[in-house]
């Protein structure tokens, strides 16, 4: 014990207090937080790249997810929440109390609680929370005087289903709070007990303000998401349009073409896979899908149907996906509802690839039509094979400047140090600098 008005205790109070200071000033320190900590998806790559950027300039990464048997190791997994896993059989006691999470997890506010208590962030910056986490941790951050940063992976602000996509079209009809539509649609798996839970979810947290009023900043990797969660009533002055970012240093361009375009994602009915495949057969052009989904039963039968040159990849990764992209005419990316800004562009464009995009959501923006790509009219098969005829027609040299000119592109504007660059300046305006 000391005494505080022992001058010598006083002073090793003061001078602990001041290296601890001093540490925190030398090695800023930043919470990621997400609901998984492995390579799951999109969201949870550039979560994991993100941490891996400010660790190589010096800042304490403190993760915070949910336990997992995948996850990676970490020093800070006794603080991760319980494992909560939809779809697995468990008991009418446990659906219940995993209900009750998804709304509102009195767990994850313990649990942050202890983490930030033991290792106080300069700021936290989140990425998908939505069901294991849940953003009852925001509340959390505010109290602590953390500030705090969510990027927007999809539409789940505005959208209770995220996707705003109802039976294969695009669906705006929560705008202006008629979240009961939500129910009215089933829009989550066609089932109206989740679509019930959701609504309940999005009340509370409508409610609560718990993204509104809890969060300081949204960062969001396309001006398509910007501009439309503003349409919906959001403050513009809330959002950062920070774009994803790819580093072209790890992609070879070093590629023989072949004769087929490609399609890399998942098998579901918004990415319009089917559509591809009916504009594949009227252009007659060879066609690889590399993905898995709940539609590919539907898909090969189509592809079979229509007697298109289709050939299913099945789950395709490392280097063995950059070869089929690389060798490809283009990637082609038919998308029927309202992408995001998504990562596998940036990637085509890595390998020395132009794009083939859907002229929805955020794609557009991300192709410099002519010059790196070209894009068709989202769902309509008769537009994407002229545009896939157009590019075959074109000299491979032709394809290849196209597919340089989106790597220079990259390399200037959606690389890891200019992503990183933007995410400092806007933790700087935040109170929290290297």
């Amino acid at each position: 014990m000391h005494c505080p008005a022992c001058p010598r205790c006083s002073r090793s109070t003061r001078e602990a207090e001041v290296l601890k200071r001093s540490a925190k000033d030398v090695h800023p320190r930043l919470l990621a937080i997400n609901n998984y900590f492995y390579r799951r998806g999109g969201a949870e790559t550039i979560f994991l790249e993100h941490m891996q950027l400010f660790q190589e300039i010096g800042w304490d990464v403190v993760p915070f997810a949910m336990q997992h048997p995948e996850n990676r190791a970490s020093p800070w997994s006794e603080y991760f929440v319980s494992e909560i896993e939809y779809g697995r059989e468990s008991s009418a006691l446990t659906k219940i109390a995993q209900a009750g999470k998804i709304i509102y997890s009195f767990e994850a506010q313990r649990k942050l609680k202890a983490l930030i208590e033991r290792a106080p962030p300069d700021i936290a910056h989140a990425h998908n929370v939505y069901h294991h986490l849940s953003p009852s941790i925001f509340p959390t951050l505010k109290n602590a005087g953390i500030p705090t940063v969510m990027t927007v992976h999809d539409l789940k602000l505005a959208c209770p289903a995220y996707k705003m996509l109802v039976d294969g079209h695009i669906c705006e009809e929560c705008r202006g709070g008629r979240i009961y539509n939500v129910v009215r649609h089933r829009c989550i798996k066609e089932s109206t007990a989740l679509s019930g839970l959701v609504l309940l979810e999005t009340i509370v947290h409508r409610g609560l303000g718990l993204y509104r009023h809890k969060v300081d900043k949204f960062v969001v990797p396309s001006r398509f998401y910007r501009d439309k969660l503003v349409e919906w009533g959001w403050p513009a002055e809330q959002f950062v349009h920070i774009p994803n970012f790819v580093d072209t240093d790890g992609f070879s361009t070093d590629w023989d073409e072949s004769d087929y375009f490609v399609f890399a994602g998942r098998l579901a009915p918004e990415k319009g896979v089917a559509t591809l495949i009916r504009a594949a057969a009227l252009s007659n052009q060879r066609l690889v899908i590399a993905g898995t989904g709940p539609e590919e039963k539907a898909l090969r039968a189509l592809a079979q149907e229509l007697g298109t040159d289709v050939t299913f990849a099945g789950h395709v990764s490392g280097e063995t996906l950059a070869r089929l992209i690389g060798e490809a005419k283009a990637l082609v990316l038919p998308s029927e509802w309202y992408e995001n800004a998504p990562v596998s562009i940036l990637e085509a464009y890595a390998l020395g690839r132009p794009v083939i995009g859907a002229d929805i959501g955020g794609i557009p923006e991300m192709i410099e039509k002519g010059e790196t790509g070209m894009t068709a009219v989202s769902g309509d098969a008769q537009d994407l094979a002229r545009v896939m005829a157009v590019m075959a027609g074109l000299p491979s040299a032709a394809r290849a400047r196209m597919g340089l000119n989106g790597r220079d592109w990259i390399a200037r504007e959606f690389s890891s140090a200019a992503y990183r660059n933007r995410m400092v300046d806007l933790y700087a305006t935040l109170g929290a600098s290297r």
